[in-house]
């Protein structure tokens, strides 16, 4: 059995990526990454000044650059932005502030620890994220494999950081730690 070159006439082809379909999803991706940019950032100043904004200050800083490197990886696509869904983001993310966390006027512990959870969970819908475009960039040159394992290994540091901040404030939201 010979071999065929992909390029040989009736070399079998990976199928043309379903750049609609594609584009609807990076921009929920970038509706999600502009909501965690912005928790994260909120989180940041709330917690001003503690130990704990020092932990959080590289991943904030991380999550913002991550957001950036979507956007860049969807120009190199042709995606255009849905700004609809950037303000979507937004909104959600501002809308989620407003929850119970058991003080009518301040904030208490458990909305940090609310928090942490929320970015944490965007963290690992960001991780999926870039694994499908990782996927995909087996058989799409516009995607730098190299670049998205980056991605992958630095969503993977961010998750283990804030877990690990997310079972210190489980400590001091319930046990006054």
């Amino acid at each position: 059995m010979t071999e065929q070159r992909a390029d040989s006439p009736g070399a079998e082809r990976a199928p043309a990526t379903d750049m609609s379909l594609l584009g609807i999803y990076l921009n929920d991706h970038l509706a999600g990454a502009t909501a965690g940019t912005a928790r994260a950032r909120y989180l940041l100043r709330s917690c001003g000044g503690s130990a704990l904004a020092d932990a959080l200050a590289p991943v904030a800083e991380e999550i913002a650059d991550d957001r950036m490197a979507l956007l860049h990886l969807m120009r190199r696509l042709d995606v255009p932005v849905r700004r609809y869904k950037v303000y979507a983001g937004r909104a959600a993310e501002q809308v989620g502030r407003l929850k119970s966390n058991g003080s009518l006027v301040r904030r208490s512990a458990l909305s940090t620890l609310w928090e942490l959870e929320a970015l944490a969970l965007g963290v690992e819908g960001k991780l999926a994220g870039w694994e499908t475009l990782r996927d995909l960039a087996a058989t799409d040159e516009r995607l730098d494999r190299r670049h998205l394992d980056e991605l992958i290994e630095r969503a993977h540091r961010q998750h283990t950081t804030l877990e690990a901040l997310r079972h210190r404030q489980v400590e001091v939201a319930f046990r006054g730690g």
